[in-house]
């Protein structure tokens, strides 16, 4: 296990920008970090939250 690595807990409330700082402690670039991020959006293991309903996240 690599020494900067986080554990976060399911159905906690974290912000893209937690969830993007999760999985670039786990990552080698940023690269790797966008296509990581961008597969949890798409396949519906995460799933983006704003003023009470859920959204849809589009990846391109």
């Amino acid at each position: 296990m690599k020494k900067n690595t986080q554990i976060l807990k399911k159905n906690s409330k974290l912000s893209l920008g937690d969830l993007i700082l999760a999985v670039s402690s786990c990552t080698k670039n940023t690269k790797e970090t966008v296509a990581t991020v961008a597969d949890l959006l798409g396949s519906g293991q995460v799933r983006v939250h704003a003023n009470g309903r859920f959204n849809r996240a589009r990846v391109c």
